[in-house]
């Protein structure tokens, strides 16, 4: 039996609804596919169950046929929101989101409801949950790219790994350069940090290395 356009109307909107609960979460984390991006996709995914559903009833096909294109689909969506920050990756969570919530579209466009809103909670749950869990218990590290540049006979390596040791960090990726000309070398390392590491004190005792010129930490942020 076709559904009316009263009841698909009512689905969209609770389909809204329940983007926005998850698109707002996603959106005060700083991501790009936020409140809007959470909400289009609700919809379009909630409106694509329920038309593959009508046409299906008239010809007798299967209204899966639709859902399943929206599910391997979302996957570029989602490869978009992932982003590259030296070796760390980013917006693995938002890409899980969006296809998990593409998922609760289709749910409540073909009039599983209580399925749908009970699996919409469960993600909010898990997001906002679990982000507490990390923020107070596990503290995930960052690799941030450190680049220092001194005097070649001065600056060494082994004197900057025990200035990280001292601060409770750990150096990876090491790779080192050199100007024989200007006798100067460049020393690049990866360095796990956390968002409560203190970066002032870093700074501070980088500064006073023997033998540094110069150093950068982190990446600077691309200007539009």
């Amino acid at each position: 039996m076709p559904i009316s356009e009263l009841e698909i109307l009512l689905r969209l909107l609770l389909a809204a609804g329940l983007g926005a609960l998850i698109g707002y979460e996603r959106e005060r984390h700083g991501q790009s596919a936020g409140l809007r991006t959470h909400m289009i996709l609700a919809v379009g995914a909630a409106l694509a169950m329920t038309l593959s559903i009508n046409l299906a009833s008239g010809s007798g096909s299967d209204p899966a046929r639709i859902a399943a294109q929206v599910v391997s689909g979302i996957g570029f969506l989602g490869a978009g929101a992932i982003l590259r920050y030296g070796t760390s990756i980013r917006g693995l969570t938002t890409a899980t989101s969006l296809w998990t919530l593409a998922i609760v579209g289709l749910a409540v466009g073909a009039g599983q409801y209580l399925v749908g809103a009970a699996a919409a909670v469960f993600l909010l749950i898990i997001l906002s949950l679990l982000d507490l869990i990390e923020k107070h218990f596990i503290h995930s590290r960052i690799q941030v790219p450190l680049v220092v540049n001194g005097k070649d006979d001065l600056l060494r390596i082994d004197a900057l790994e025990a200035l990280l040791k001292r601060h409770k960090l750990k150096m990876s990726n090491v790779f080192v350069s050199k100007n024989i000309k200007k006798q100067t070398v460049t020393l690049r390392v990866m360095v796990g940090m956390t968002e409560t590491t203190p970066i002032e004190p870093l700074i501070e005792d980088l500064s006073t290395l023997h033998g540094v010129h110069t150093f950068q930490l982190g990446e600077p942020s691309a200007q539009s």
